[in-house]
């Protein structure tokens, strides 16, 4: 495990024209499931495929037509359940959430009201200084997606578009634990990192494959300690539902807006009414949507269709066994194990890909000399020039074969990098290229003697100049890597210039 302190939540504090006010917030994680059919039939769920065409009879609502559960999503939120440390419940049943929509063909969604397939689960949410905070899951339940009206291709009419109806969600409930903007983001950014490690979910936010409702409200301080010992919700203030938020940096000015927006009301002997409300990134603000529907609205009763679903222990047992190494388990290794920095371990562990790819390059090498290529060398050129790792024209074989050169001492760093550089624009393989272009370091001592007595022979002065000002040898220690087109090893110049100028 990592070494972190774990700290009660720290609440955002902002201050009123009347006094101090803290922070509540709890997130609903709409997360699509990682499966090529929907939740109740077998259409596709590719993303970008042309409208209406990944529809299948029961997504449109067609009468007489039965749901039939895909069991890849049931093994994939049983997955994520695991993954977040949460109980899975091996009886769950499916409900009928009755809402109109137009881009809900059934009239109603199925999702699972009064029993989640997975139960109480954590989430360790890294606040940067080696602190932590612990958000409690209340639970996760399965459901389906609606569709996807359009209202900006004509000016009379609005268009719909099937192809989400019907593709399985996980929302992901916490409870209200979240104290500020930047932990909210956090915690939405570990469940990404957590999904996207098991595969459960690929986490693109710009696609609408992860969305979060946020719920804010606001309360005194010295509130919230009263619900943490007694439960009552009615202390922590009327809160508002932010809908569909689709960016880490989006949901910290929502939040922001909604508190103060909140705190101004309140303050001037007004009321907060519980709605439902859209943040306008363009004018950073929220939108009154429509008023906060209850569970009794929704007129839920247990969907006729479907049994209950039962699951055996054996098979969540087979999953757990299959799961991964998870990113918390991953950084506490790459650090314990291989003498890496926290930083170095968290950039490196903030992506299954980036993690993958370091270990294959470190593998049988030095871990710290490892990781200072991949993220410096590799990293930075590729975002230079805006390439993912899948992109790379280095491959973790190719990079290895590097820092595998330098630690035996054939190439030097500056070497190193002339030799990265060819790799990454030519393609090759670092050993033989190295041979065949003459770039193997000068490690025979004789002939740096050579080249450092030719340099102090041509330079009377400077000679003088070091032996009167030691910190001057450096310049020697440049022109002779200059002389032997930076091919001696740096170390060795170092020790026999020191040597020949008697300093």
């Amino acid at each position: 495990m990592l070494d972190l302190t774990y700290e009660a939540p720290k609440p955002k504090v902002i201050a009123g024209a009347k006094g101090d006010w803290e922070l509540v917030i709890g997130l609903e994680v709409h997360a699509q499931v990682a499966t090529k059919a929907k939740l109740f039939s077998g259409a596709s769920t590719q993303f970008g495929a042309e409208p209406n065409s990944n529809v299948a009879f029961v997504d449109a609502g067609m009468p007489g037509m039965l749901p039939v559960i895909n069991e890849g999503c049931v093994a994939q939120a049983v997955r994520t359940g695991l993954g977040l440390k949460a109980e899975i419940n091996l009886w769950s049943a499916f409900d009928r959430k009755n809402y109109f929509y137009p881009d809900l063909p059934q009239g109603y969604q199925i999702s699972q009201l009064y029993h989640p397939i997975v139960g109480e689960g954590e989430v360790l949410v890294e606040m940067g200084d080696g602190k932590a905070r612990l958000v409690r899951i209340e639970r996760i339940h399965l459901e389906q997606d609606a569709g996807k009206s359009i209202h900006d291709m004509d000016p009379n009419m609005s268009f719909v578009d099937l192809n989400r109806t019907g593709v399985a969600l996980m929302e992901i409930v916490s409870r209200p634990d979240i104290r500020g903007p930047e932990e909210a983001a956090g915690y939405v950014g570990k469940l990404r990192q957590i999904m996207r490690y098991l595969g459960t979910c690929d986490g693109n936010m710009q696609n609408g494959n992860l969305r979060a409702d946020v719920n804010v409200s606001v309360c005194k301080p010295g509130d919230y300690e009263k619900f943490m010992e007694t439960g009552d919700f009615g202390v922590l203030g009327t809160r508002c539902e932010i809908k569909n938020m689709n960016s880490m940096r989006f949901i910290q000015a929502a939040i922001d807006y909604e508190a103060r927006r909140q705190i101004a009301i309140i303050e001037d002997g007004g009321s907060i009414v519980q709605e439902t409300r859209l943040y306008d990134p363009d004018k950073n603000e929220t939108r009154s949507m429509r008023s906060k529907e209850e569970a009794h609205d929704y007129r839920y009763f247990p969907d006729p269709d479907l049994l209950p679903l039962e699951i055996e222990q054996a098979w969540v047992d087979d999953i757990a066994a299959s799961l991964p190494e998870l990113p918390d388990e991953k950084k506490a290794r790459f650090i314990n194990d291989m003498g890496l920095s926290d930083y170095d371990a968290s950039v490196l562990t903030a992506e299954v890909a980036n993690a993958n790819f370091f270990e294959k390059v470190a593998e049988g090498r030095d871990g710290k000399l490892s990781a200072n290529w991949v993220i410096n060398e590799l990293f930075g050129r590729l975002k230079k020039d805006d390439k993912g790792i899948e992109d790379s024209p280095v491959s973790p074989e190719q990079l290895g074969k590097i820092v595998g050169l330098i630690s035996k001492g054939d190439i030097s760093g500056k070497i190193a990098k002339d030799l990265f550089e060819i790799v990454y624009t030519e393609g090759g393989d670092p050993e033989a290229l190295v041979e065949e272009r003459g770039m193997k370091q000068v490690t025979d001592t004789g002939a740096i003697e050579t080249a450092v007595d030719e340099v102090i022979a041509a330079n009377p002065a400077q000679v003088e100049k070091a032996k009167q000002n030691p910190k001057l040898a450096g310049w020697f220690v440049g022109q002779v890597m200059k002389a032997t087109g930076g091919k001696a090893n740096p170390a060795a110049v170092n020790q026999i210039v020191a040597q020949k100028l008697g300093i």
